[in-house]
């Protein structure tokens, strides 16, 4: 279990880690990914219970992670990598052809730490349902998290996982949001307005965290308490507010830098406002 130092610096590396490589892909979703970073690494490196070196994909006797927002891969396999599921070296074929770091994470390939392929928004929570239910099936007391974005959730079937895992009692299950207020096209509110999330989400039978997803502090607390519920017959929701593109100052805030990589000179002038901690691969 990584402090809250600790998972800063974590934390630091894996924004590097995007940047760099969307930059050479030249093509990617650094937006998402660096908004999302903060908890990202808080999940993997303090809060879920998992363990590289035994990993299966049936999850048996272990945390599950679905990245429901599939396009966040550039912070999934940063984080994945730097947790030791696959050498950080491996960051530099990222979305190259036969790579295994695919741009929406893919199980065809095999790559350790992924559960579950995702791409398509609105399914991952169905994904995540389905293995909480079967956890409970198998008798099996781990926990399954999800993570999806806020411009995600104007989709369909994301309300109809929402009521399947509060009909079926699913207090295994923890979402988590990337509350970013910024899509492809826009802002959240005008492009299609969520309202009230935190209303809509306790509406639907789930018990609602949110904190600012960028104090680890906060992240921890809320993760603690979305921790507690289980046994309590509700599946739980932590709302991360969050600055798309956070850590960056030209690419903070602003739903331009959702699928858009940098040129070779805004890369380095990203990577000057971001500290190296732990080596760039």
């Amino acid at each position: 279990m990584t402090n809250i130092e600790g998972l800063k610096k974590i934390s630091s590396q894996v924004r590097r880690d995007i940047v760099r490589m969307v930059t050479d892909a030249k093509s990617g979703h650094p937006g998402g990914s660096m908004s999302s970073a903060d908890f990202m690494t808080a999940l993997y490196f303090n809060v879920m219970e998992h363990n590289p070196s035994t990993w299966t994909r049936n999850g048996k006797g272990q945390d599950v992670f679905v990245l429901s927002a599939g396009h966040l891969t550039p912070v999934y396999y940063s984080v994945l990598s730097r947790c030791g599921y696959f050498p950080v070296s491996e960051l530099a074929t990222f979305r190259r052809f036969g790579t295994r770091l695919q741009g929406h994470p893919s199980i065809d390939k095999g790559l350790p730490g992924i559960f579950q392929t995702s791409g398509s928004l609105g399914q991952g929570l169905s994904a995540a349902a389905g293995f909480a239910i079967g956890k409970k099936m198998d008798k099996d007391d781990k926990t399954v998290y999800v993570m999806m974005g806020d411009g995600e959730c104007e989709e369909g079937q994301i309300w109809e996982a929402a009521m399947f895992a509060a009909h079926h009692r699913l207090d295994n299950l923890i979402g988590i949001i990337d509350w970013n207020g910024q899509q492809i096209d826009g802002k959240v509110d005008e492009v299609g307005g969520l309202g009230d999330l935190e209303a809509k989400w306790k509406a639907f039978g789930w018990t609602v965290f949110s904190c600012d997803g960028h104090d680890f502090a906060q992240i921890l607390e809320a993760f603690a308490k979305a921790k507690e519920e289980k046994g309590k017959d509700r599946p739980v929701m932590i709302l991360m507010k969050s600055d798309m593109g956070h850590g960056v100052d030209f690419m903070a805030g602003t739903h331009k830098w959702h699928g858009k990589a940098p040129s070779q000179e805004q890369c380095a002038e990203a990577l000057s406002q971001i500290e190296e901690t732990l080596g760039d691969y």
